[in-house]
């Protein structure tokens, strides 16, 4: 198997071979955050939002560079529609958040005994307030008693129609993380032997992307024989042995931009069947990046890869031995974000967007096939992050 890559190596000599990738990542700069943040107020303007409250994670720190954690505690930012900015937080936390901001702005401060929703709601004038889709529903429902009258609505549109169209600099970032993904990928193949566990490959692939320079996996998923027919895994861990299927789905991230590639291949001789499915899902794949054309419907994609498998007698729509799930979905700080390649989505493909491709194919109590790999929109249509694998037991060309 050694023109595959896979089983070439110790686990000690696949992590000497990689090195950290991350020397020349650039975080995001100030000026972009500044132009996020005059994007998301115009269209706030546009749409009559007086204010849009931003919750500790991907969106405070998209608009305003501040990392922090969601948690019970009310820690955020409020943008009203004039642009003007401030942060709101627990009082013992203000010297933290000082340390971390990236954008100048007013900190107000709340005690234990405070309703952090009253001083939210009166930082601002108007009456329509956009609250970060994010928010747990028990920090919309204490603003919503603190101003009954005030209309309460979903953010995401605002959130949706600023992030889903990616810079060059995200692009980038979105770039170096896959590219160090699927050299953690690479690595994870080589050390593959029969008796295996998949917890062991999961605890390489976190510590070859460490060496890559990444703080560990975001996620991880590995998959052997008949668990790789669940999507999202098993509860308990598989032995490798001859003749199985391998499914490792993983990413990283890299100045809070993610990646996220799943590959499939053999362990040894499979069955022709399990190889006539593998090439179902890659005319699948292949078909859906080619339907990936601008201003045609996300839905399109979608459609052009189940009718790819319809001929090939798989499904139809959602019926199994077939794709059970969406074909793509968005990336870029979430590891699933807007917009979604889903069934008759009607929003247009357009320059930045950013897709994953992964018309999976899930034979019921036998195997499963996917193959992952994103790309994002151009003004020339649409262009691979990485490569698509090449054959089932040639995953990485």
């Amino acid at each position: 198997m050694t023109s595959s890559g896979i089983g070439t190596k110790s686990i000690e000599q696949a992590l000497a071979d990689l090195q950290d990738m991350t020397t020349d990542a650039e975080a995001i700069s100030l000026d972009e955050h500044q132009a996020r943040i005059e994007k998301a107020t115009r269209y706030m303007q546009a749409q009559g939002i007086d204010a849009f409250y931003l919750n500790a994670g991907t969106n405070l720190s998209y608009f305003t560079g501040l990392d922090w954690y969601p948690s019970e505690r009310l820690v955020g930012a409020l943008l009203t529609q004039q642009g003007e900015l401030c942060y709101l937080v627990p009082d013992f936390e203000i010297d933290s958040i000082k340390e971390r901001l990236l954008i100048d702005a007013p900190i107000y401060g709340w005690h234990e005994h405070e309703s952090p929703y009253q001083l939210l709601v009166s930082k601002f004038a108007g009456s329509t307030l956009a609250v970060d889709e994010a928010t747990a529903f028990f920090m919309v429902d204490g603003m919503q008693k603190a101003a009954p009258a005030l209309n309460i609505i979903n953010g995401g549109e605002v959130s949706a129609h600023c992030r889903m169209h990616k810079s060059a600099a995200e692009i980038a970032l979105i770039q170096k993380a896959m590219t160090m993904t699927m050299e953690v990928h690479k690595a994870a193949a080589s050390i593959l032997h029969e008796g295996i566990t998949t917890l062991e490959v999961e605890r390489f692939i976190n510590q070859a992307h460490q060496k890559v320079g990444a703080s560990g996996s975001y996620f991880c998923i590995v998959l052997f024989g008949v668990a790789s027919s669940f999507p999202h895994g098993v509860k308990d861990p598989q032995v490798l042995k001859k003749g199985d299927l391998v499914l490792i789905d993983t990413g990283c991230k890299v100045k809070g931009y993610l990646s996220d590639i799943t590959r499939t291949y053999a362990f040894g001789e499979v069955s022709d069947k399990i190889k006539a499915v593998w090439a179902s899902e890659k005319k699948a794949q292949l078909a859906a990046f080619a339907a990936a054309q601008l201003g045609k419907p996300c839905g399109d994609v979608d459609a052009a890869a189940r009718k790819a498998l319809e001929e090939d007698g798989l499904g139809p729509d959602y019926t199994l031995p077939g794709l059970p799930h969406r074909t793509g979905h968005g990336l870029g700080m979430d590891i699933h974000e807007w917009p979604y390649l889903v069934k008759d989505n009607p929003l247009p493909l357009a320059s930045g967007m950013v897709f994953s491709n992964e018309p999976m194919i899930v034979v019921p109590g036998e195997f499963g096939v996917r193959l992952e790999d994103h790309f994002y929109m151009t003004d020339s249509g649409p262009r691979w992050f990485t490569e698509p694998a090449v054959s089932i037991d040639k995953p990485f060309g």
